[in-house]
């Protein structure tokens, strides 16, 4: 018996976050790891909970905020031992907020965090400060995304990496003259 069904690509490459159910819903950190494990491949309420060491009546809660928020759907249905099992998957392979808010990025920033602390193998977390003019801003982070889209394998079997790509203009002190 296959315990993955197979499955067609989300319908969406991008998926621009905007709305304000879907900021209220990435304010969580397990909605935010939710949304990581289903990255890849649908999957049940069963193997998240499992995946993530959750206990399954709080993901499928948190499934349905994400569903509520148009973030994941439900992919497939199939009848096991006289019920029905919901593979579910994302709504887009990428989810780009054009305009983050606190709430959210503090859930993303949490959830990153609970998948470094997790990670078996050796990660690489640098913060940096660059002086940049805009243009080069623009291209280093036209540039990021480029090489993030590129590095992906599309091998199954291969371990799992997180990226974490944040680009932003750092805030003037209050009372600072800005020499832009």
């Amino acid at each position: 018996m296959r315990d993955q069904p197979t499955h067609l690509p989300p319908p969406e490459d991008v998926l621009e976050i905007g709305a304000p159910e879907q900021f209220a819903a990435l304010a969580h950190p397990l909605r935010q790891r939710l949304l990581f494990a289903l990255g890849h491949r649908p999957a049940t309420v069963r193997q998240l909970a499992a995946q993530l060491d959750a206990k399954k009546g709080n993901v499928a809660h948190h499934l349905k905020v994400l569903r509520e928020a148009g973030l994941i759907h439900i992919a497939e249905t199939r009848q096991v031992r006289g019920g029905t099992e919901q593979y579910y998957q994302r709504t887009a392979r990428h989810m780009v907020v054009s305009e983050p808010q606190a709430a959210g990025t503090a859930a993303m920033f949490t959830a990153f965090a609970q998948e470094l602390d997790l990670s078996p193998a050796e990660s690489h977390l640098t913060l940096r400060h660059l002086r940049l003019s805009p243009t080069k801003a623009k291209e280093l982070g036209e540039t990021l995304a480029k090489l993030v889209d590129e590095a992906e394998e599309e091998a199954e079997g291969r371990p799992l990496h997180g990226v974490l790509v944040a680009l932003y203009q750092q805030a003037l002190p209050a009372g600072t003259i800005s020499s832009a």
